[in-house]
């Protein structure tokens, strides 16, 4: 057994012996922390902890001195434990030794932050400047100002704010990275549509997800705020899209298809719409935000790959684990 002194990123932790065994120090960032009931009647916390190379979940029961710890601190706190590697059905499930919060003023100016912040692949500031370019690219003036006129109003929110808690693209800057990635594949593939409007259906893209920027709140770890409970993002969305359009007096037309967008890109009622895609361009933009949605989680599963890991664990949106090597040419 080895003991592992310095702290370790959770894909370092991960390409430990799998075997058990191994000790290590990490400091991470608490991202879920819920409490559940056990078979007998008892509780335990399921906390996921996490850096920005990937998560674990830690579960912590009564009987455990640390259950109290944990139950003080909210998600969103940063705190350096100190565990034994163990594995429960194939996943990382370590065994608590030590764990301690890290105060919020030790962390500011931190090198630490650095490393708990998992942020866009993409140069955040390129992202911005390529989005300038899509809402310059809508030839259609007052759908071009429509979308212009919601950017002014949240466009310091969208820049830095998260696709999702916890789904695809959850990290700083992953709605707009999200959205420029759809605006490519768009602008990609209208050529092969002409039944769909084109500056209709890239100001659809463009706005489809800006409810998002009021539905989550949190600097460190994305929650849903109050409006993001009662009304989500769907509802958000189309609520600004709605006064963007009145202030730049798009016909009411394009302005009730462009919020049919907004209303429709989750694709399925069980999902989260509000209706079902039922124009062209609403049809198109939900088929676009559904695969950039999917492949954003096999980027990140990709990219949070250990060495020598052939399959991930199974991913709730992919419904699969998936197989993490390049095929063999």
């Amino acid at each position: 057994m080895s003991d592992i002194s310095t702290p370790l990123a959770v894909r370092e932790i991960k390409a430990l012996d799998p075997k058990g065994g191994d000790t290590f120090t990490s400091v991470l960032l608490i991202r879920r922390l819920v409490e559940r009931p056990t078979k007998t009647g008892n509780h335990f916390l399921a906390v996921d902890l996490g850096d920005k190379t990937g998560s674990f979940n830690l579960n912590v029961f009564g009987d455990n001195p640390a259950f109290e710890f944990f139950k003080s601190l909210r998600e969103g706190a940063v705190v350096r434990v100190e565990a034994k590697v163990e594995y429960y059905q194939n996943r990382l499930s370590p065994r608590l030794q030590r764990a301690e919060e890290i105060p919020p003023d030790q962390l500011a100016n931190s090198p630490l932050m650095a490393n708990l912040v998992e942020t866009a692949p993409e140069d955040a500031d390129a992202l911005w400047t390529e989005f300038q370019g899509h809402i310059a690219a809508i030839g259609h003036t007052e759908l071009r100002a429509t979308v212009q006129a919601l950017f002014d109003e949240i466009g310091e929110q969208f820049r830095t704010a998260p696709a999702a808690v916890s789904m695809h693209h959850a990290y700083r800057h992953g709605l707009l990275e999200h959205t420029c990635h759809m605006a490519r594949a768009a602008r990609a593939l209208l050529p092969l549509y002409p039944e769909v409007d084109a500056d209709l259906a890239l100001a659809g893209v463009l706005v489809h997800d800006t409810g998002k920027v009021i539905e989550y709140q949190g600097d460190l770890v994305a929650a849903k705020s109050r409006k993001g409970i009662l009304q989500g993002h769907v509802v958000l969305g189309y609520q600004l899209v709605r006064k963007a359009g009145l202030k730049a007096k798009l016909n009411p037309d394009l302005l009730e298809r462009l919020e049919h967008i907004v209303l429709s890109h989750q694709g399925e009622l069980e999902w989260g719409a509000a209706v079902i895609a039922a124009t062209p361009e609403a049809v198109f933009v939900a088929k676009i935000d559904d695969l950039d949605a999917k492949m954003g989680m096999v980027q990140k599963l990709l990219r949070q790959a250990g060495e020598n890991d052939e399959f991930s664990d199974r991913h709730l949106g992919l419904n699969a684990q998936l197989l993490l090597t390049r095929p063999q040419k």
